[in-house]
């Protein structure tokens, strides 16, 4: 972990070596959400959408691709003035389902301080806000911001965020309800990770509040870096109702949830066609011995790592930034590592296959601004294999 973030530090270190000391335009990085509310009309519309086909690739067997609708996101807003705001983004994923993906009122006191509450995406790393498919490289989300932060990753909460432009600094902080970890089972596993434990406001619940914060540095043309940070606990149901003077049954409820603490760095830098970014994330999670044993089912252990770690980088470049043309063709290469099983208390051992190396190679195309053909292939493979599966995947993204 030590080398890890050092390594990152050195590269960010070097990013701001070289960089230009230009014009600081703080919405240099927006995702759909920004977009509609730095708008001045009354009502705002927004949205984006993404279709996909992924491709199993195998010299042995035959297999199905997938064609799918993945999602199409309608943004809907109104200003009721220069200072009360009303964001909601409603989402359709695979033609059947829906969701509502975000539902805040934000009142601006000023640049500095806006007060937001209703149902707010977590602001850890990069993804979970920008992921918007016109906003990052290759067809679909990278592993690790499926599994540690899974996106899209939002909760019901208050808090506060604003820019700070003589720092150029972003910043938000909210105090949210957490993961749930138990309703009647566990939702936590080491082969998903956190991912089963989304509320996304759906008749959510909170046993404890838990806190999410981010600070972002804006200060060099091209540069945005990033410190992201989660704490607190998952939530139980067994809570609910018991008398607190009642031993067996308030440790019955504390055996039911994790402690999580979760850090995330990121770096996003771009410069004549050249495009960056890293992210890390590592989540140190504590009673994961008392969870998986009280969660056990049918006499099976549950899995869940005391430690989770991921992280990649990725490289990329418009070929065609010397050439007199609204097109940008953007080849790129990604490197990513994620291990849900970092590490793990007594009662379990490790699972090699819950550790993961990708390699995603690929093209993208913007036709113009908010509109991308996408196309790569990405090599997976676990500790417990030394062989890579391969998934050739093509999609088209649209954001306005």
């Amino acid at each position: 972990m030590k080398k890890l973030l050092l390594s990152f530090l050195i590269v960010s270190a070097g990013l701001f070596s070289f960089a230009q000391n230009e014009e600081i335009n703080p919405n240099q990085y927006t995702n759909s959400a920004d977009n509609l509310l730095i708008q001045d009309s009354k009502l705002l519309i927004g949205g984006y959408g993404e279709v996909h086909y992924n491709q199993p690739l195998s010299g042995d067997t035959y297999n199905n691709g997938k064609l799918d609708v993945h999602r199409v996101v309608m943004l809907l807003g109104y200003n009721f003035n220069e200072k009360t705001q009303f964001i909601t983004e409603i989402e359709y994923e695979h033609v059947k389902e829906v969701y509502v993906e975000q539902a805040f009122l934000q009142y601006k006191l000023n640049n500095a301080i806006n007060f937001r509450g209703g149902l707010m995406l977590v602001p850890m790393g990069i993804i979970n806000e920008y992921h918007e498919p016109t906003t990052f490289n290759g067809v679909e989300r990278p592993l690790v911001d499926n599994t540690i932060t899974p996106t899209t990753w939002r909760e019901i909460g208050f808090g506060i965020s604003g820019t700070i432009l003589p720092a150029s600094l972003k910043y938000q902080a909210y105090v949210m309800n957490g993961f749930n970890g138990y309703d009647g089972s566990a939702k936590l596993s080491g082969a998903k990770g956190m991912r089963s434990g989304r509320q996304k406001g759906a008749e959510s619940y909170m046993s404890a509040p838990n806190f999410a914060g981010k600070v972002e540095y804006f200060g060099i043309r091209g540069l945005n870096l990033g410190v992201s940070t989660y704490l607190g606990k998952t939530q139980s149901k067994l809570y609910n109702g018991i008398d607190k003077n009642d031993d067996a049954a308030v440790a019955m409820a504390d055996s039911s949830v994790v402690g999580i603490s979760m850090l995330g760095l990121d770096a996003r830098y771009s410069v004549k066609g050249l495009q960056l970014r890293g992210q890390l994330y590592y989540a140190s999670l504590s009673n994961t011995d008392e969870y998986n044993a009280f969660t056990a089912k049918d006499g099976s252990m549950n899995d869940v790592g005391s430690a989770m770690i991921g992280y990649y980088a990725e490289a990329a470049y418009n070929v065609f930034r010397t050439v007199d043309t609204e097109l940008q063709l953007t080849p790129f290469v990604r490197y990513e590592f994620l291990n849900t099983h970092s590490s793990v208390e007594n009662n379990i051992a490790k699972n090699a296959s819950y550790e993961k190396t990708a390699i995603t190679t690929g093209l993208t195309l913007a036709l113009t601004k908010g509109a991308v053909v996408k196309t790569d292939i990405q090599f997976v493979k676990n500790a417990a294999t030394d062989t890579y599966a391969k998934t050739f995947s093509a999609g088209i993204g649209v954001m306005f």
